[in-house]
């Protein structure tokens, strides 16, 4: 076989296995990082807008300076705007910035919690001991911020005496007073009692 045949053989058997890996520009911008704005050397524009450790706002600044003063300063560059042109950058404290943003995000969620309805089943006879667990269970509900749906169940002959479920409940609602209020008044459905407590 000529020389020249094998040669383009080798070369075909090369080219099937692909194409080769297509290089990213060299001046291209560093992603921002995952959790958080890009800050100092992360930071790939020539120039920035700058607002110094006071607020005052400095104007256009050659990036470089701007990190430079930063670190004169003992802080952080940090990016808080970067979709202007040229981007707003800020000289700050970046780690008591980064868990100032970590709090106000928490405490964000804990407002946005969704308020949970648990039940609590009790008997018209329930003994001081049980009275007492079921109480203990129904005051965290309520400082978690949870409702609380109780549940009290007749059986047999114990529907001819009402009037100790409604002396039972009335208990509930008195020793809860300074953390819940009643939202659905007791009501019967079949033979059980239904009523529903919210936190205040």
């Amino acid at each position: 076989m000529p020389a020249s045949a094998s040669s383009f053989k080798i070369a075909a058997s090369f080219h099937n296995f692909g194409e080769p890996p297509i290089r990213r520009p060299n001046r291209a911008p560093a992603p921002a990082s995952k959790d958080g704005p890009r800050i100092n050397d992360d930071i790939r524009n020539a120039q920035i807008q700058l607002i110094d450790q006071n607020g005052d706002n400095k104007g256009t600044v050659e990036t470089m300076m701007a990190v430079k003063m930063a670190q004169e300063a003992g802080m952080d560059l940090v990016e808080i705007s970067p979709n202007t042109s040229p981007p707003v950058c800020k000289i700050m404290d970046y780690g008591k910035y980064k868990y100032s943003a970590q709090k106000k995000a928490a405490e964000a969620r804990k407002r946005q919690k969704t308020v949970e309805i648990k039940e609590i089943k009790l008997r018209p006879m329930i003994d001081d001991h049980d009275y007492d667990v079921k109480m203990r269970a129904m005051l965290r509900f309520f400082e978690e911020g949870d409702k609380v749906k109780i549940t009290l169940r007749y059986r047999g002959r114990e529907m001819a005496h009402q009037e100790i479920g409604t002396k039972l409940l009335d208990k509930i609602k008195t020793d809860v007073a300074e953390l819940a209020k009643v939202e659905q008044d007791a009501r019967f459905e079949g033979r059980q009692v239904v009523m529903v407590l919210a936190p205040r």
